[in-house]
């Protein structure tokens, strides 16, 4: 993001123009000309202070993990799909040095009566000073166990790909780790991937989220340990129009005026400033547990919850366009809601 700074002087005047022959106007307009030059570099400097270009967001290598998501097959708690994956997430983070944790715990699945096994991935950067506050970027990583709306009654039981449900999210996040170990920021920042949150039937509202629940409710709660969450699910769309969410901007406005602004600056026409719907995604988990939280969502996507919910509906370009906000509030705190 460029930040300009403009100034104006009256119509007609001209402050090189000067009579030799009266050295005290000269004096003065030196004078001027020297005060005005130090007005001019303190507006430069403070229209420009705590404002630091965050390295450019590769979106081509963002899809690029969107597509090894998505050729493990669905992810599916508990299929042998999804506990590669998951194995491919752990790789992925200790091998750009991030701290690692994870959060292993079962659901008792009301439809089968089965345990279902879920495991949030957490991947933790450090930058910033060590009572610092992280921010949380949010995303969930399992795809949907049935197509709703399938193209015929035969695919409905089938589990979906999920490349935009699920798996652009957490491509988004994957490279924003790289971009974190490229030129580390003095903040501090928790990346989160959370299992179980799309397993619910439709209209069973009581057995989704079931990851981001989990997780704001491990221990003592997450209240008061994030300055704020942004959760990031359904990116991907090639079509992509996203709208701010009526629940984020009626208890968090600060947080959606803070990314609407900088896709803004950014010129990112991606991002609409207008409210659309409310949803039912993670960003409820952790606003119930006391953490401001919003999401970045394009929900108007006509392959939702059906088998066509695959790579080609995908773009790179979309996911850079995400990536590209979060990477500039990641690197510019001084931006952030305040406390």
């Amino acid at each position: 993001m460029s930040v300009s700074c403009k100034y104006g002087l009256k119509s007609g005047s001209n402050i090189f123009s000067f009579d030799l022959t009266a050295p005290v106007r000269l004096i003065a307009a030196m004078k001027y000309l020297l005060a005005l030059l130090i007005v001019i570099t303190s507006l430069w400097v403070g229209c420009g202070a705590g404002q630091v270009s965050a390295p450019e967001f590769n979106g081509d290598r963002s899809y690029e993990y969107l597509l090894r998501q998505v050729d493990f097959g669905p992810r599916v708690p508990g299929t042998d799909s999804w506990r590669q994956c998951r194995s491919y997430f752990y790789t992925y983070f200790t091998e750009l040095g991030l701290t690692i944790d994870s959060q292993a715990f079962t659901f008792v699945d009301p439809y089968s009566g089965r345990e279902l096994p879920l495991v949030n991935v957490i991947a933790r950067y450090r930058g910033g000073e060590k009572d610092d506050k992280p921010i949380l970027l949010m995303a969930h990583w399992d795809s949907r166990p049935r197509a709703d709306y399938a193209s015929t009654p035969e695919r409905a039981l089938e589990p979906i790909d999920g490349a935009n449900d699920g798996a652009s999210g957490v491509a988004v996040l994957m490279e924003l780790a790289h971009m974190l170990v490229d030129k580390p920021p003095k903040v501090n920042v928790d990346l989160v991937l959370v299992d179980g949150e799309d397993w619910g039937k439709s209209g069973d509202f009581d057995y989704y989220l079931l990851g981001s629940r989990h997780f704001a409710s491990v221990g003592k709660g997450i209240r008061g340990k994030y300055r704020f969450g942004i959760v990031v699910d359904m990116v991907g769309d090639s079509d992509q129009q996203i709208y701010r969410d009526s629940i984020s901007q009626q208890f968090h406005p600060a947080i959606n005026n803070m990314i609407w602004n900088v896709a803004a600056e950014l010129g990112i026409n991606t991002f609409i400033d207008s409210i659309g719907v409310g949803l039912i995604d993670d960003h409820m988990s952790l606003n119930a547990a006391g953490v401001p939280a919003s999401v970045i969502i394009d929900f108007d996507y006509p392959y939702w919850h059906t088998e066509e919910d695959t790579p080609d509906k995908c773009s790179a370009q979309s996911l850079k366009n995400v990536g590209s906000v979060l990477g500039y509030i990641i690197y510019n705190p001084s931006i952030w809601p305040k406390k």
